[in-house]
């Protein structure tokens, strides 16, 4: 029986391997995002300052970084399924918590600990989905794994800005339990025959600082962490740009951040059939492009378009288009890592990069009061400019086989 990245047709297994990783990455983002709605009764609940809020806000996305060593090593030493469980009950475990917290320290602890969970739910969900789809379709299941991330913000914001005011925040983030519901697809989901039969090397740091690994992990967390820094500097403080600077309510900018959501809902799609159709690099090159574009123009350039102010929900979705760049990641990263640390590389660089970001909310706040929101934001603009001229630095991947690496055999 051919493994299943070789089977002609997809399978159930397939199928139920999709649900699983796209499943608990909208589960997981849901879980991260949803606090950016919640800071006003949050604040008003325990009384942070601003800037304690914007530090409040990076935690949870700094514990992802810890959480992506953590489950990555896990996924590459024991298997994706079982990386995947523990990482749902860990998040799982800091909502609940956040739900009961007492104080703003128990809270933030709270949230930490969710971060750590969160990060560890990407690397082993696209490991998993790189390893069984075949090559030709990889791009765009991944992809589809990737519209996790959009309807997790999507749902954050119905959530925060409309479910929240009517049944209180606590009870917010008590519905992040619901995850434990995907454990039942457990039975149903193999684990990756590519991770069985590869050479199970106990020293995976050395396999990916190895010479032959070493500088594509580098390029690629550089790659990464440019392009996570205009997606944070966007949306960790979105909501509270629209509602400062455009003077939209809480509901209001909760329905702007939907246009936000729908534009990456296309992206996404539409970003894996292009890498599998014009190549992973053209492809993150022309988004790169319309993430810098959407999102100059309802900032930076809003007096262009101030007369037209619906204009904003326009470029909202243009910048969220662009957003479709991080469904190019997984297959990405999959055909560029060996099987031996697939696992740990692809969640290292995710969430490492993403780890750093806690500092976005603070920048935001920072430069605020200087530049106003909008300035502080439209930052987003050049490291989306940046990230489009660093992916020429890796190999082009398109159609790249992932072979099964048996004991014995050398990784590739």
């Amino acid at each position: 029986m051919p493994p299943l990245n070789e089977a002609p047709r997809l399978t159930r297994q397939h199928w139920a391997i999709l649900l699983l990783a796209w499943g608990t990455w909208l589960s997981g983002f849901f879980s991260l995002m949803l606090l950016t709605f919640l800071l006003a009764p949050v604040k008003a609940a325990f009384g942070p300052s601003e800037t304690g809020l914007a530090w409040l806000t990076g935690v949870a996305i700094g514990a992802t970084g810890v959480g992506g060593l953590v489950f990555g090593g896990l996924a590459d030493r024991f298997g994706r399924r079982l990386s995947i469980a523990v990482a749902i009950v860990t998040f799982v475990a800091g909502n609940l918590w956040s739900a009961w917290a007492p104080s703003f320290t128990s809270f933030a602890l709270a949230r930490g600990l969710a971060g750590l969970g969160i990060g560890g739910t990407w690397g082993a969900g696209q490991a998993l989905i790189g390893e069984t789809f075949p090559a030709a379709r990889r791009g765009r299941y991944g992809a589809i794994a990737q519209t996790g991330a959009p309807l997790g913000l999507g749902a954050a914001a119905i959530v925060g800005s409309f479910l929240a005011p009517a049944m209180g925040w606590r009870a917010g983030f008590a519905l992040g339990a619901l995850p434990l519901l995907l454990l039942l697809l457990l039975r149903a989901v193999p684990e990756s025959d590519v991770w069985l039969a590869h050479l199970r090397d106990r020293s995976v740091w050395r396999a990916v600082l190895a010479p032959g690994v070493r500088w594509v992990f580098v390029a690629s967390f550089v790659l990464t962490w440019l392009n996570m820094s205009n997606y944070w500097l966007t949306v960790s403080w979105l909501p509270r740009y629209l509602q400062v600077e455009r003077g939209l309510s809480l509901a209001g900018s909760g329905a702007a951040t939907l246009a936000f959501v729908v534009g990456c809902l296309v992206g996404y799609l539409g970003f894996g059939v292009a890498s599998d159709w014009i190549g992973r690099r053209v492809a993150f090159t022309l988004y790169c492009g319309l993430m810098a574009l959407g999102l100059l123009m309802f900032t930076v350039l809003y007096p262009w378009i101030a007369a037209h102010p619906s204009l904003v929900l326009v470029f909202l979705a243009v910048s969220g288009i662009g957003a479709g760049t991080w469904s190019g990641y997984g297959p990405m990263m999959s055909e560029l890592f060996p099987t031996r640390v697939r696992g740990t590389a692809l969640s290292v660089i995710m969430n490492a990069s993403r780890g750093v970001q806690f500092l976005a909310p603070v920048v935001i706040a920072w430069a605020a009061p200087r530049w106003g929101m909008a300035g502080g934001i439209a930052l987003a603009a050049g490291f989306a400019v940046l990230s489009a001229a660093w992916v020429w630095t890796l190999p082009e991947t398109r159609g790249a086989q992932i072979p099964l690496e048996r004991a014995g055999q050398p990784a590739g």
